[in-house]
This record gives C-alpha cells, sequence and structure tokens, in this order.
C-alpha cells in the first residue's frame, strides 16, 4: 500500500484498514511460530503499513483540531 493511498482514504476507512492490518499482522506472527511462514519480508511491510494508516489517521485528527 502506497502513501498516496492511505492519505486519500476517509478515517472510518482508515480505522478499519488499520484493524485489518493488525489481524494480518498476529496470523503472520502466529505462522511464523508454527513454522509455516514462507516470505518473512511480509511480515515488515505489514507494520511499515500500520504506520502509515496510523500516521494518515493522527493528521487527520491534527487538521481537524485546528
Amino acid at each position: 500500500m502506497k502513501a498516496t493511498e492511505v492519505k486519500s482514504m476517509p478515517v472510518e476507512e482508515l480505522n478499519a484498514k488499520l484493524d485489518s492490518l493488525k489481524e494480518e499482522l498476529f496470523a503472520l506472527r502466529f505462522q511464523l511460530a508454527a513454522n509455516q511462514l514462507e516470505n518473512t519480508a511480509r511480515i515488515q511491510a505489514v507494520k511499515k503499513d500500520i504506520a502509515r494508516v496510523k500516521t494518515a489517521i493522527r493528521s487527520a485528527e491534527l487538521s481537524a483540531q485546528q
């Protein structure tokens, strides 16, 4: 997911995306513990996507305050 895609999303959709990314990260960690994960780089990519979404949510909160 690209940063431009995240910035164009509304806050409600960002919150839903954040929940789904957290669930995916949990599943990936579970697969890693069970030695079933084939692409370990996916964990890092999901973490970065979570950070992008949280940053977009925070910037929307700050812009709403002003």
